[in-house]
Formats: structure tokens, C-alpha cells, sequence
């Protein structure tokens, strides 16, 4: 097949997508804020609910939910007679996902979910549908058409129902004033929770293990203790206090200037007064000190901002990788 066809196509598709989910943003009215009302819980949990695409899409949406501070869960519809509606306590509210409105399935969980007092939301792709009438409150879905070729396969109705979800659970975030420091509670082994709950003092390497030289130590000592520890860099100090620093890339410029360099000091090749940062800074603070600036920088020295005390080195990479030390 024509690749330039092919991609027309694929741009069709995403342009349908998108068009539909913006045709639903422009459906949304005082209905949306009720939908919040109702799955806004201080205690218990949302339970999604839905089956075929929809059930798939339940079980993302829970997992949305829960990542950002709505506690949830996705209940299969057809396996909650049959000794999965433990899931749902007393008073838990209930998202249904239907892209007829008229699931079966949850047509007949409807009634016993209203036995335990469960407020019901519902995310529909037909406002005609029986469902529509037994929820508290519903969410428009429906598509002109759908974006695949036969025009049946659940695609923008999809892609609608999700940006729905995500927005539910965005208003949710706002009422429970959830933050970066909550998401990363719920995110600790991720790099968005290292940004988030650890800091500089965490992952930095300590003096001892770091190459530490003074101003006079000639260049090719320095090499050899850079070679030691290979961490990129050098840092030249004065007793505890850092005077500068010789990175990998110093070295090399003062190697294009000077055909003599094994025999300069450190003075002569150091970067004076660095950047430095303080070992309080969190991760995700420290990654922007090194990579928001012009000239990107891949190593820092840690110091006390008030007497430059030496500290500690940090990296890049150990920003990204625990560094084990």
C-alpha cells in the first residue's frame, strides 16, 4: 500500500479522535459537577464498572483514580454475582462505562448496587439508552462516527470515554487539593517520585569517594585521581572549602590550548567559584539547576551555600539511576 496514503489515514484517524473529544468538551455543562458530587467520597472507594472495551478502559480508569488520590477499583460486571461484589462496601459510589447505554450487565447490577446506597455516574455513548434514566448523573460520550475504516470499531468512542475519565478524575485531584508531594506518594519507585521525595543529600557522592585535589596538584595527578574516581569531574579545594572545579570537559579544552597541560596545576584548568547546590535541594529542583540553561551541565558540586564547604559531588546520571552510594 501507498505510504502516503497510509499516512493520511493514520492522520484521519487521529484528527476524528480529537475532533470528538473536543465536540464533548463542548457538550459538558452543570451535569459534569454533579457527576464530581457524586463520586466525591472522604471515606470508601470509586468502583468502575464495564464490560468488553469498556471494562478494559474501567480498569484504567481505577488505576487513574487511585494514582492521583481517589482511592478505586474495577469491578467486572457479569463476575459481581458471582462473589466479586465484595468490592463494593456500603456507600461506595459507582462509575458505570457503556458505550450503548444499555449493558445488560450493568442494567442488572443497577438495582443491587442501589441496595447498598451506592451513587451511580455514568459515562455513556447513547444518552437514549436504558441506563441513562438509573444513574444520578451522566457523562455524553457519543461520537459522530468512529475513526477506524468500518467505522464500527470502538475507537473515538474510546478515546471520548477515556479524556472523560481523566478529567473526572482531575476535578477530583482539585476537591482533595491533591499535590506533587500526594502523586508522589503514590509514585515512589517511579522517576517522577525520585524527583519528587528525594533530594541531593540522597544520592550524592561523598567526599571521600570523590576526586578531591588541591590548586597546586599538577594536572597529571589530577587525571590520575579523576581516573580513580570516575565521576567527570574533580573538585579542587582548600581544606574543606571548594576554590573550583575540573571536569572532563575542562580537560579537553585545556588541552587544545596548551601542549604542556600535564604539567599546569589544577589552578590553571579549574572553572573558579562553580555552581554549586545545596544537598537540601529535592532531585526534580536539582535536575532544572543542571539541564534549564543554556549550556546544559552534567555534574555539580554539593556545598553549604554559606561557606562552600565541599559536600559532595552529584550527576546527572545519579539523578536517573540510584547511584549506590
Amino acid at each position: 500500500m501507498d505510504s502516503k496514503q497510509e499516512l493520511k489515514d493514520a492522520q484521519e484517524v487521529l484528527v476524528k479522535e480529537a475532533d470528538s473529544i473536543t465536540a464533548a468538551a463542548d457538550r459538558l455543562s452543570e451535569n459534569f459537577s454533579q457527576a464530581v458530587d457524586n463520586l466525591y467520597t472522604e471515606r470508601g472507594k470509586v468502583v468502575v464498572s464495564g464490560i468488553g472495551k469498556s471494562g478494559h478502559l474501567g480498569k484504567k480508569l481505577a488505576a487513574t483514580f487511585c494514582s492521583t488520590g481517589t482511592p478505586a477499583a474495577f469491578l467486572h460486571p457479569s463476575e459481581a454475582v458471582h462473589g466479586d461484589l465484595g468490592i463494593h462496601q456500603k456507600g461506595d459510589p459507582v462509575l458505570f462505562l457503556s458505550n450503548s447505554g444499555s449493558t445488560p450487565e450493568l442494567l442488572a447490577l443497577e438495582p443491587i448496587l442501589r441496595g447498598r446506597v451506592a451513587r451511580i455516574v455514568g459515562i455513556f455513548g447513547s444518552t437514549g439508552g436504558q441506563l441513562a434514566s438509573k444513574v444520578d448523573a451522566f457523562l455524553d460520550s457519543s461520537v459522530p462516527e468512529e475513526a477506524d475504516p468500518l467505522g464500527i470499531v470502538p475507537t473515538a468512542s474510546f478515546s471520548v470515554s477515556a479524556a472523560l475519565g481523566d478529567a473526572l478524575a482531575s476535578a477530583l485531584m482539585k476537591r482533595r487539593n491533591f499535590s506533587e508531594k500526594d502523586y508522589a506518594q503514590t509514585h515512589p519507585a517511579g522517576q517522577l517520585g525520585r524527583n519528587l521525595t528525594l533530594r541531593v543529600s540522597d544520592v550524592m557522592h561523598l567526599p571521600p569517594k570523590t576526586a578531591c585535589v588541591t590548586k597546586e596538584t599538577q594536572t597529571k595527578d589530577l587525571v590520575i585521581e579523576m581516573t580513580k574516581f570516575p565521576l567527570g569531574a574533580a573538585c579542587v579545594t582548600e581544606g574543606e572549602k571548594l576554590l573550583g572545579i575540573v571536569t572532563d570537559g575542562d580537560l579537553r579544552r585545556a588541552l587544545n590550548e596548551n601542549e604542556n597541560l600535564l604539567q599546569l596545576s589544577a589552578e590553571k584548568v579549574m572553572t573558579k567559584s562553580p555552581q554549586t547546590i545545596a544537598p537540601e535541594i529535592l532531585l526534580g529542583d536539582a535536575l532544572k539547576v543542571m539541564e534549564d540553561r543554556k549550556s546544559p551541565i552534567s555534574v555539580l558540586p554539593v556545598a553549604c551555600q554559606k561557606t562552600q564547604r565541599l559536600l559532595g559531588l552529584i550527576r546527572l546520571h545519579d539523578i536517573y539511576t540510584p547511584s549506590g552510594n
